[in-house]
């Protein structure tokens, strides 16, 4: 089976999984061995993801920027299923029946990035006109001429780490301006020329598919599986949960949106929880304030799904999944893989312990049309580079004496001294990475090149440290750990050439201890990126934490 497994993290139960038995060795029975047990408990699901960046410089308020916000709401709750879906399959099989497949694999055209082991689910919103339930919303002008049509107003990113035990929702700005690649046409299935636009015309004219590859080819990150969601059972969905209380420091009369709620503690239905997401003149009025509210909300959305008064109601927990399953289309292929979907459900409760974070892209206004937005550079690679080097945790490697094994040393990367050598045929690039290390905290004391026997380019990174110094492959290990692809690690320095200090322009200098032993990391051909640890501030400032999910009132 291709390596490319396209589903939501939402379709357990209607494929017909029953409790497939697990293989000895497996994953799944490793993971259950360390719990004590034969079998897996499901724990509740991750959180969901929030909503798209603050964009205060457009004008309008058109259906599309109303009702945007349904969208994602409808996909995060869609999260929540695999609880339900493990725990009594047999119980909501009918409702679990109601989820749409589709199959896109054969129409992503572009070369896929490598698949590091990390679970990156694309979350698509749709506004699809199609349907009794979606034809009412939105612009009038909008329905009519685009009856049975759809567009999204919502693309979200959920990387899960490799480990399963942290996670980052991000979200695409609809109106950023990109490059959007080669695509097969979704009806016609004749291929696209490349073009700026846009990153929501991608789904428009390409569906789902041309999404995947645009989001691929723009950020490197391999896409595992998709979900795509219409708001149409948005209200159903709050319904069927009882309602959510919200809080609000000021009383509510708004017009547009149709809400009226008086100052403090409220419980929304599913109509006014719909006004409540699409408030615009609130409180400053600002996008960043409605985006907050937004994203608390969800996490109550998602609170509420989870909790074990809804989870052990048969009666409750049969009307919410079947609301949620009526507006979730997903890939059919997962059902071959239970025992991943197993594990995507055993790894909910560590993400719901640590805390999901919401992020936007960092963005600023598009030169060419301030109605539009750019990704704002060098900030969107460092957060897509986070993403890409997020794989297993590294082990420090042990301190080895005769006869004897010490404990392992964890060094942090500002303890550790590097020179970095130039072993590739590529003027500058012990520069280029050496840079890359000093802003994730490392000392660079210096740079110089590396000649390879035969004259030829060396073909793998190494790192090289002083035979003599006895904690040197702890200092190492760290080292390692932080370069993708791992390199190998051996005492015994090599000879430079052309050595010279290296003083950074961008990062503060480390403060390794005194004494520290120096480690030569020697950049070979192969030589990928450095992990992304310390993001901007940029980034830092647009991402919600679990701390800021608290119930308060906004």
């Amino acid at each position: 089976m291709s390596d490319y497994r396209i589903a939501p993290v939402v379709d357990t139960a209607q494929q017909g999984y029953r409790s497939a038995p697990t293989q000895p060795g497996s994953r799944m029975a490793r993971r259950a061995a360390a719990a004590g047990g034969a079998s897996p408990t499901p724990p509740p699901p991750p959180p969901p993801p929030g909503d798209e960046p603050p964009r205060g410089h457009r004008g309008g308020g058109g259906g599309g920027n109303r009702m945007r916000v349904l969208a994602w709401v409808s996909i995060g709750v869609t999260t929540v299923m695999v609880a339900g879906s493990l725990t009594a399959y047999t119980m909501y099989r009918d409702a679990f029946g109601n989820i749409t497949q589709k199959s896109v694999n054969k129409d992503i055209i572009n070369p896929r990035p490598p698949d590091t082991g990390a679970l990156n689910v694309l979350l698509v919103g749709s506004d699809t006109r199609a349907g009794a339930g979606n034809a009412k919303y939105g612009q009038q002008t909008a329905r009519l001429a685009d009856a049975g049509g759809k567009r999204t107003d919502t693309i979200i990113l959920m990387h899960i780490s490799p480990n399963r035990d942290k996670a980052r929702l991000i979200s695409f700005p609809r109106d950023s301006m990109v490059q959007i690649p080669k695509c097969k046409n979704e009806t016609t299935k004749q291929e696209m020329a490349p073009r700026r636009d846009m990153i929501n015309s991608a789904y428009n004219s390409g569906g789902v598919a041309c999404t995947i590859s645009t989001i691929e080819t723009l950020t490197g990150i391999r896409v595992n599986h998709f979900v795509e969601v219409d708001f149409s059972g948005f209200k159903n969905i709050v319904d069927a949960l009882g309602g959510i209380e919200i809080c609000l420091k000021t009383a509510v009369n708004d017009r547009a949106s149709k809400l009226v709620l008086p100052a403090g503690r409220s419980r929304l239905d599913g109509e006014k929880a719909l006004g409540y997401v699409r408030l615009r003149h609130y409180g400053d009025g600002s996008d960043i304030q409605r985006i907050r509210r937004q994203q608390i909300f969800l996490s109550k959305v998602v609170a509420k799904a989870t909790s074990s008064e809804l989870l052990t109601d048969v009666g409750k927990l049969k009307d919410f999944i079947s609301a949620a399953a009526g507006s979730v289309t997903m890939d059919p292929e997962l059902a071959n893989d239970p025992e991943q979907l197993i594990e995507i459900a055993m790894s909910a409760k560590q993400l719901t312990a640590g805390g999901v974070q919401f992020t936007t892209i960092p963005w600023a206004p598009d030169p060419q049309d301030k109605n539009r937005v750019v990704w704002k550079e060098p900030d969107a690679t460092k957060l897509f580079t986070s993403i890409k080097t997020d794989t297993e945790v590294a082990t420090p490697a042990p301190s080895a004496s005769a006869g004897t094994t010490k404990p392992k040393v964890t060094i942090k990367p500002e303890q550790v001294k590097v020179q970095v050598l130039n072993g590739t045929k590529t003027v500058g690039k012990a520069r280029e990475v050496a840079d890359q290390l000093a802003e994730q905290g490392f000392t660079v004391v210096g740079l110089g090149n590396y000649e390879a026997p035969g004259g030829v380019g060396l073909a793998k990174t190494e790192v090289h440290y002083a035979k003599t110094a006895e904690t040197a492959p702890d200092y190492a290990g760290t080292l390692t750990g932080a370069v993708l692809p791992k390199p190998t690690s051996a005492a015994g320095r090599v000879k430079v050439t052309n050595p010279s200090a290296y003083t950074s322009t961008t990062a503060a200098a480390g403060v390794a201890p005194k004494g520290a032993p120096v480690i030569q990391l020697v950049v070979g051909e192969d030589f990928d990126s450095v992990k992304v640890t310390k993001l901007p501030d940029s980034v830092k400032n647009s991402t919600i934490t679990a701390a800021d999910q608290k119930n308060v009132c906004t």
